[in-house]
């Protein structure tokens, strides 16, 4: 272990904690028609993706996943099983995934600043996620993929508004704990 790096307790209980930050989020639950709730966990994967970056990050929403995998009711609305892996979410779930890892690569592909959290955050957190979530949701519902995309369009003002949110925590976060993210930054896995 280099004097730079983190114990690995220290990794697992941040993980840990931004698992458990999701699982809480999915408490904000707005049902909508379709099957697709508005929740706040993506705000969660947001701040994940960018506060513990690329490699972590994917670690917590995978924690998450198996969670509800094994029938613990931790996503929004309080579902579980494996039965959420095949519905007209399951893609967004995958998403999650995938858009930590893209938030945490843009934010920290250079020094941490604002604006690069802001574009991690949408790019990442919204497109990848809308990327994986909305071929799904075509899939199973039987939609057409321009219409499934259309039903999405219902959801974009929320996600602004979280990765906003992501962005002004995560830099009240780095101005208070400057050495919070500065692994990232400096590219320490």
């Amino acid at each position: 272990m280099t004097e730079n790096r983190r114990p690995l307790g220290s990794d697992l209980a941040r993980i840990a904690v931004f698992a458990a930050l999701i699982i809480v989020l999915g408490m904000v639950t707005i049902p909508l028609p379709g099957g697709v709730p508005i929740t706040g966990q993506t705000l969660g994967v947001m701040l994940a993706g960018l506060v513990l970056g690329a490699r972590r990050a994917p670690l917590a929403v995978l924690l998450v996943l198996a969670l509800a995998a094994v029938g613990l009711p931790v996503l929004a609305g309080g579902r579980g099983g494996l039965g959420v892996f095949v519905g007209p979410t399951a893609g967004y779930l995958l998403g999650w995934v995938a858009g930590t890892i893209v938030i945490g690569l843009i934010a920290y592909s250079g020094r941490f600043t604002w604006w690069r959290a802001a574009i991690a955050a949408v790019v990442g957190g919204i497109g990848v996620v809308y990327l994986f979530g909305i071929p799904v949701l075509a899939a199973v519902t039987g939609m057409p993929l321009g219409a499934a995309a259309l039903s999405n369009v219902v959801f974009l003002p929320g996600d602004l508004l979280k990765a906003a949110a992501a962005v002004v925590l995560v830099v009240a976060l780095a101005r208070a704990y400057p050495r919070a993210l500065a692994d990232r930054a400096s590219g320490q896995p």
